[in-house]
């Protein structure tokens, strides 16, 4: 292990044994908000430190192993050299699990999550697909016991959508859903294809952490609100009343309907929502736009135009771009069987993270 890395756990240690002594304390104890933080300093603190010294105590194990290698007892020789094959699996192990729990955490990964799915290129085969992987994100919603909450949505007359954006308010949400971004392409025959040719259709997906009202400030003064009535597929009118609401964030040009509520103070309520979110997640990507070019490495940028998964019907496969995965129970996917393509990708990202984290330092 590098010594970099050796040296911050070191640090982390000294902090969580001082912090030991700290919340002992009478008076720390008597100060309930001190208190608080300190208590949750030693928790967050606790698995590293824990792992750590059970990293040490491996090591100690591996050295007095060695040592018997010289001993003159060949069956004393044998244990020993199954003893270190063992222990040094151990190490490989809490090696690779205390260098994820040093990379930062994400701030956004416990939040919920606002998603956006559209309809791309393909005409109406594009609007189905597009509710298909919408029905896919609710069906694995469901299966983690998460909320859905549709904001606004425009459905074409054969079930289809156009758009459809969403809440998504579940226990690690973002953490789950953060690398679904971009293009999801679709290979099948049409239902109205006659000749029984292949199409490709794309549809693009967008998730974005939900930002409270804290996160972000709106400048009332900058959002035009145009109030209309809402309306149905191909476009008819579906109330008289001037219930829909659409947001205009003027210095960003971002803008947001919502007409699914009878209130015209609930679709702006859900409009704002949606807003808030939009521009967190413009701020997060500006910020992040001076690593883009790192980002595109073996998993890709995350960039939304960046085509990143095809689903080919004829071949019962799912295949993702970035990590070069292909799986073959395409039927299980869309019905939100989603842990293995996400547990892998979560985990290609992960890598890439710690190889930028620690790799320069090991070529320096």
């Amino acid at each position: 292990m590098q010594q970099q890395v050796l040296t911050r756990l070191q640090e982390l240690e000294a902090k969580f044994e001082a912090l030991n002594q700290e919340i002992v304390r009478p008076e720390v104890i008597q100060d309930t908000t001190r208190y608080t933080t300190l208590i949750k300093q030693h928790a967050e603190l606790d698995g590293i430190v824990g792992a750590y010294r059970q990293l040490l105590t491996v090591e100690t194990g591996i050295s007095d192993s060695r040592a018997l290698l010289e001993e003159a007892d060949p069956e004393m020789r044998e244990l020993a050299a199954e003893e270190i094959t063992s222990l040094e699996g151990q190490q490989e192990t809490l090696e690779s699990d205390l260098l994820r729990m040093l990379l930062p955490k994400d701030p956004n990964d416990a939040k919920n999550v606002v998603i956006e799915v559209r309809a791309g290129t393909g005409g109406e085969e594009a609007a189905l697909f597009a509710a298909e992987i919408f029905r896919m994100y609710q069906r694995y919603a469901e299966r983690r016991r998460w909320n859905v909450e549709i904001m606004s949505d425009s459905s074409t007359g054969t079930g289809g959508l156009k758009e459809v954006i969403a809440v998504i308010e579940g226990n690690g949400a973002y953490s789950r859903l953060k690398h679904e971004s971009g293009v999801h392409r679709v290979q099948r025959v049409p239902e109205t294809e006659s000749s029984g040719r292949i199409h490709t259709s794309a549809i693009t997906v967008a998730v974005m952490p939900e930002a409270k009202a804290v996160e972000v400030e709106i400048d009332e003064n900058e959002v035009r609100i145009d109030r209309f009535c809402s309306s149905g597929p191909g476009g008819q009118s579906v109330n008289t009343t001037q219930s829909a609401i659409r947001l205009t964030h003027e210095p960003t040009g971002l803008v947001v309907s919502c007409q699914d509520e009878k209130s015209q103070h609930k679709n702006l309520a859900k409009a704002m929502r949606v807003l808030r979110s939009r521009l967190y997640d413009l701020k997060q990507q500006e910020l992040a736009s001076e690593r883009a070019a790192e980002r595109k490495g073996m998993v890709g940028g995350g960039d939304r135009s960046e085509k990143i998964r095809t689903y080919n019907f004829p071949q019962n496969r799912v295949t993702d771009h970035r990590i070069h995965l292909t799986v073959h129970k395409l039927p299980e996917v869309l019905d939100g069987d989603l842990d293995e393509l996400l547990d892998q990708t979560v985990a290609a990202f992960e890598a890439q993270r710690l190889e930028e984290e620690f790799q320069p330092a090991a070529a320096s």
